[in-house]
């Protein structure tokens, strides 16, 4: 066993929501004392680096209460008990941009804050997209505008933090960094 694991010694459910569960655990800590940890326990979710056959990104600008404020990103979306990461990006692509793609593959996944959630994104890349839908299937809470735009259009967005969050700024500098190797299949 790793010398900094800390071993969960009591837990209790403090918090049960829609969308995460928070705990606070009781930890014994390596040098043997204990500690108290907050935990958020989220499902897992999926991104979607969608881009066209003409190179532009698709986009969904909506308001994000958290912050505030109405921030640019790529599709994203919960998993759903049971779902399948690429179901998932599959399906929350095509709800929230009408776009359908023939080619959906894993980029990565990451933790987005290990200090204290334990959600995991997964990163997909859309290609060969397909308008199936002029409207979007949102949820009833649900509201986003779809834009189309160039990798240039990309990176003004992320300098004027109208781009502001890591899943989309991750995916964006993948796509660039392909272009540049000029490793775009």
């Amino acid at each position: 066993m790793d010398h900094l694991v800390e071993k969960t010694i009591g837990q209790e459910k403090i918090f049960s929501g829609k969308v995460i569960d928070v705990y606070v655990e009781d930890v014994l800590l390596p040098n043997g004392q204990t500690s108290k940890r907050e935990i958020v326990k989220h499902p897992g979710a999926v991104a979607v680096l969608a881009v066209t056959d003409e190179e532009k990104i698709v986009l969904v600008r909506q308001y994000r209460k958290a912050l505030d404020r109405v921030l640019v990103e790529i599709p994203a979306g919960k998993l759903e008990k049971g779902e399948e990461p690429i179901a998932t990006a599959r399906r929350e692509l095509e709800e929230e941009t009408g776009y359908a793609c023939k080619v959906m593959r894993p980029l990565h996944s990451f933790y987005t804050s290990p200090g204290f959630a334990d959600e995991l994104v997964h990163v997909f890349l859309a290609e060969q997209l397909v308008k199936k839908n002029e409207e979007q299937a949102l949820d009833e809470d649900e509201f986003v505008d779809v834009l189309e735009v160039t990798l240039d259009e990309a990176l003004q967005l992320i300098e004027r933090k109208e781009i502001y969050d890591a899943k989309t700024i991750y995916a964006i500098q993948y796509w660039q960094l392909k272009k540049a190797l000029g490793d775009l299949k």
